[in-house]
């Protein structure tokens, strides 16, 4: 399981360091591709398995499946951590991503995100200003 939210420096050679709590959900292998609202996703190898798998289960004939399967994996790239906890990501990603310098990994049950730290500001603060009203939403789906 993922928690909590962690501020790393991108190296030059576009490496990050996965913060050690996470590491050990992370000894297989990983994915990391585009996510949504201009962060990546990285999800460990067995989740990322069952991800593929329910998306595999799209029509191709619906061009939301479509455009869903290429934003997910032509961007895809597997990783396994170096003896440091780093990985490397490819420059494509980082543009995708708007990584610079400082990124913010967060860590969501299943996933981590890595986010820009100015991305992640805005996002985190939206998410507290509608956090009521999200809430609400949620209950009324039945969560």
């Amino acid at each position: 399981m993922f928690l909590g939210e962690f501020e790393h420096a991108l190296d030059d050679r576009g490496r990050i360091a996965i913060p050690a709590r996470f590491r050990p959900g992370l000894s297989d292998g990983l994915v990391v591709t585009r996510g949504l609202d201009r962060c990546l996703f990285v999800w460990p190898m067995e989740e990322w398995r069952q991800i593929a798998e329910k998306l595999s289960q799209l029509s191709l004939m619906q061009s939301d499946a479509r455009r869903i399967h290429r934003l997910i994996f032509s961007g895809a790239i597997d990783a396994m951590p170096d003896r440091l906890g780093r990985i490397l990501l490819p420059g494509f990603l980082r543009d995708y991503a708007e990584l610079r310098d400082s990124v913010v990994l967060v860590g969501l049950l299943n996933r981590i995100e890595i986010w820009s730290r100015a991305n992640w500001a805005t996002e985190r603060s939206q998410a507290e200003r509608d956090s009521a009203e999200l809430a609400e939403h949620l209950f009324n789906l039945g969560l």
